[in-house]
């Protein structure tokens, strides 16, 4: 692979990262940079400039699929907020990400959607505060 690859695929990440989670997500790569760079254009490269960017499924779907696999996991959620306001910002609604937490009662458990659900209610909150609209 040659360095021109790699450069593809970490602006690809990039452009894809921006897209869904905005400044949170460059937030999250800022916050890799003294600690774990090399991590940081790993998370660039692979989820989001590979995964993310392959044709399929659109954006808005992979965010459904993701925010349903962290809670599902119930050891994500600092990850899983960042999703939801992800999701929300490539068109899920709050309604459809509610009900995403409740089907993960009858897969993952209750004490899992549980969790799933007070983490959306902070996700929401940050959802609000980062675009609300100065007056």
């Amino acid at each position: 692979m040659t360095s021109m690859d790699e450069e593809s695929r970490l602006e690809r990440g990039r452009r894809a990262l921006a897209a869904i989670d905005g400044s949170a997500g460059e937030a999250v790569v800022n916050g890799l940079a003294d600690i774990a760079p090399d991590f940081a254009t790993y998370l660039l490269e692979f989820p989001f400039g590979d995964i993310y960017s392959r044709p399929g499924l659109c954006l808005r779907d992979r965010e459904i699929a993701t925010v349903s696999a962290l809670a599902a996991m119930g050891t994500a959620a600092p990850q899983l907020k960042v999703h939801i306001q992800a999701a929300l910002n490539v068109g899920v609604s709050r309604e459809e990400i509610i009900e995403i937490l409740m089907q993960m009662a009858v897969y993952a458990g209750f004490p899992a959607a549980l969790n799933g659900l007070n983490v959306a209610r902070d996700a929401f909150s940050a959802h609000e505060r980062l675009n609300a609209q100065p007056v």
